[in-house]
């Protein structure tokens, strides 16, 4: 019996179009681990199945582990806000309350309102208006967006630990692309003037930059983009005359001072051709020497998109594109990365070094 359900399943996913990239098709409903979970399907073959939630939460699961399943709607649909208020409140008990403003949804302790009600959504608007004004067509997001604001450290912790978040030493906040939701906690203790506020800020800034993108076509959730471009690009918007360019208009401005002095100790003293072609195949440095990648991956985002934002944008059109849950090899990142820029790495490496030494 289960084989023909799990065929009848598959026979149902594959009327969906394989290049499927957002939310465009019909939902079903299915039944996983006991859980009733409904969504549009992403990416399937005989083996696995990848579902949109109506949550914005993707799931990736075996076709053979799908019970009860039916078609449910012709066309996509995320829960509405206040289904999503709800079940966020169920989540985290009456301690916690639910913010909405345009676009987010923040959970926060309750009295905290006035502390993030906007932030979020200020932040979204500033991604869009810094892309929108240098000619980039964003999309819309298929669901609200949802970040999620612990107490403190300790239920950061315990929070981020029962989903499988990463929250070692040191670790304010992250996004995770599985669950689209920003998790963080507030370093200063609910006052925006006290020391710890700038840490947060940065986490903020950092991890909402990676939702918006991941939710705009910047990125693209079902294809994970390399690390150098998603961190490059995050690292970009912590400076304020990227995140808040409307405020802050000066060209140095622009400038994330710390990935700037961190490139110019660490790198530029032994820096070589086959850096940025090791950036750009692999993600191996943000394991080996995360300070060295963090820093080259902001100069080489930052300086292309100050000098050739043409070609900057045709590059993350082509790493967005890509067929949804395929590996991303070391040849093919290369190969995308020298179609639009050429493949003259030791050009590429004096260009970078030059328009570095000359920011003020």
């Amino acid at each position: 019996m289960r084989s023909v359900l799990t065929a009848a399943l598959l026979v149902l996913v594959w009327a969906i179009p394989a290049h499927a990239r957002s939310p465009a098709g019909w939902m079903l409903e299915l039944e996983l681990d006991g859980r009733k979970i409904e969504g549009m399907p992403l990416a399937w073959d005989r083996e696995g199945v990848c579902l949109l939630g109506r949550d914005g939460r993707l799931w990736q699961f075996a076709a053979s582990e799908a019970k009860e399943y039916r078609k449910t709607s012709s066309r996509f649909q995320s829960y509405s806000t206040s289904e999503l208020r709800a079940m966020l409140l169920r989540d985290l008990g009456e301690r916690y309350e639910v913010s909405g403003t345009g676009h987010y949804l923040v959970a926060h302790p309750r009295g905290e309102r006035s502390q993030w009600r906007e932030r979020f959504e200020d932040l979204y608007r500033s991604f869009v208006h810094y892309f929108s004004v240098r000619g980039f067509d964003l999309e819309e997001p298929p669901c609200p967006l949802i970040g999620v604001v612990c107490r403190n450290q300790r239920e950061f912790f315990e929070y981020s630990a029962s989903r499988g978040l990463p929250a070692g030493y040191g670790v304010l906040g992250s996004y995770s692309v599985e669950s689209n939701r920003i998790v963080l906690y507030d370093v200063s203790g609910g006052t925006s003037d006290a020391a710890g506020w700038e840490d947060t800020a940065s986490t903020i800034i950092h991890e909402a930059t990676h939702q918006t993108a991941f939710n705009t076509g910047v990125h693209s959730r079902f294809t994970t983009p390399p690390l150098w471009v998603a961190e490059g690009l995050a690292t970009m918007f912590e400076a304020s005359g990227v995140y808040n360019s409307r405020s802050f208009t000066g060209e140095g401005d622009r400038i994330n001072r710390q990935r700037l002095r961190h490139f110019n100790e660490l790198v530029v003293p032994q820096h070589k051709p086959e850096l940025l072609a090791a950036l750009v195949a692999s993600d191996r440095l943000f394991r080996t020497h995360p300070s060295v990648a963090y820093s080259t991956a902001w100069a080489l985002t930052f300086y292309l998109m100050e000098t050739d934002r043409g070609k900057y944008a045709d590059y993350l059109a082509r790493t967005a594109a890509r067929p949804p849950f395929q590996a991303y090899t070391a040849a093919e990142r290369t190969a995308d990365f020298t179609a639009v820029f050429g493949d003259d790495w030791r050009m590429l490496e004096a260009r970078l070094l030059r328009f570095i030494a000359g920011l003020k």
